[in-house]
């Protein structure tokens, strides 16, 4: 498949009975994870009494930690069948996060558990997500790669809307510990998904005297900076992500505190946007259909970068609730319709026997750059001010789109498997 051709089908499309499970399996961990949304730091505050460092250290050190385990995982994987991969990472989480409720009922919780809990399910949230692209590659045709990802994005904004309310409820009932069972819960019927979705998956070819080798840790890497086309999506998408998550601890800062708005206004500010996540997931095939998957890539890349420095000029009341919802939107609009896009042409880009690998770089550089960023970006802020803060990063996102190829490069045919090293 060519990145010129017209791709999308007609609404009501059939991917088979594999991918029906694939996805029920998705949208199950996916709501699961939201409705735990936030139970880590909260269980780490009443529980365990912890301090502003430790809770930040839960969520930066727990993710950092987890993506450079993650590394190994990707050339350990991609020899391995995928869905039997897919099925260990769920149960990993699961048995992870079910050590949290039972340690908190026989009163040996400690916060160095909640880290570690917090390292093994990022890396096996990392391993999970890099081995579906490639069993996703290998279940279904080119030429359906992008219903498929829709159809997955548009449950990602699903769940965004419908779960932290519901998490938030039931934290309100049944406390944080609770919310945790039901995250455990989702991944083992995740699992259980997986494993009905049933058909034959041949093991990838490789050499039986190739062993790894400390460089092979580096092939996502070499692979991806060697792509013409992948090269400056993999930058523009890393630094589009760190910049837009670095402020948003800023405009907490500057929503709940120095502007003065209420917690629930906050929460509203960013849940209600998420509709229009789903409508650009909604709107991505039948774009694609008309304009080209090239063209769409580039103008919705384009576009989800102009919005973030509106928030630079933010104030208080009704009027400043309505502009970071405003803002929001249009952000989440244009991400709805970009990331399905993006995640296709990645995948038709992509070498069958390299998609783990490089994945796996792709979220381990993500993460990185995004912690790098966050952190830069509070010293920013001490500095220069919340609001200014926010807005020099605005600026830098408008140079994003600098990143993203104006011509159009067309995949060479799938490619040869790469020889392993022996």
């Amino acid at each position: 498949m060519r990145s010129g051709h017209r791709l999308g089908h007609p609404p009501g499309h059939r991917l088979g009975r594999q991918f029906g499970w694939l996805w029920a399996a998705y949208g199950t961990s996916a709501l699961g994870t939201w409705l735990a949304f936030g139970a880590f730091p909260l269980i780490a505050v009443q529980v365990l009494h912890a301090g502003p460092a430790e809770v930040a250290a839960l969520s930066s050190v727990g993710a950092a930690v987890g993506a450079a385990v993650a590394v190994p995982l990707g050339p350990w994987v991609e020899f391995r069948r995928k869905r039997q991969v897919l099925v260990a990472m769920d149960l990993t989480r699961f048995a992870a996060l079910l050590t949290v409720p039972a340690a908190f009922a026989l009163g040996a919780l400690t916060f160095l558990q909640l880290l570690l809990v917090s390292v093994v399910v990022a890396a096996a949230e990392i391993t999970f997500r890099a081995a579906s692209g490639a069993y996703l590659k290998n279940l279904l045709p080119a030429e359906d790669l992008l219903v498929a990802n829709a159809r997955l994005e548009s449950t990602a904004w699903t769940v965004t809307i419908v779960g932290p309310p519901l998490g938030g409820a039931a934290i309100g009932l049944l406390g944080p510990v609770a919310t945790v069972v039901a995250d455990a819960v989702s991944h083992l019927l995740s699992a259980l998904g997986i494993r009905a979705a049933g058909g034959h998956e041949p093991r990838p070819e490789r050499r039986e005297t190739a062993r790894m080798r400390a460089g092979d840790l580096l092939d996502g890497w070499r692979y991806v900076l060697s792509d013409t086309a992948l090269r400056p999506l993999f930058f523009n998408t890393a630094l589009f992500n760190g910049l837009v998550m670095a402020a948003q601890p800023l405009l907490a800062v500057q929503m709940l505190g120095q502007l003065g708005f209420a917690p629930w206004q906050y929460g509203l500010a960013f849940a209600a946007p998420s509709i229009g996540g789903l409508l650009g997931s909604w709107l991505a095939r039948p774009l694609v259909t008309r304009f080209g998957q090239h063209q769409v890539l580039v103008v919705a890349g384009s576009l989800r970068a102009v919005w973030p420095i509106g928030l630079a000029f933010l104030g208080p009341g009704t009027g400043g609730l309505l502009l970071v919802i405003g803002v929001e939107f249009g952000l989440v609009l244009c991400c709805g319709v970009f990331n399905p896009v993006h995640a296709t042409y990645r995948l038709q880009r992509i070498a069958t026997d390299r998609v783990t690998r490089t994945l796996t770089a792709w979220a381990v550089t993500t993460r990185a750059t995004t912690a790098l960023l966050t952190a830069l970006w509070g010293v920013l802020g001490s500095l220069l001010g919340p609001r200014t803060a926010i807005g020099l990063a605005g600026v830098f996102l408008l140079v994003t789109p600098l990143l993203l190829r104006r011509r159009e490069e067309s995949p060479p045919a799938e490619p040869k498997p790469a020889r392993n090293r022996a």
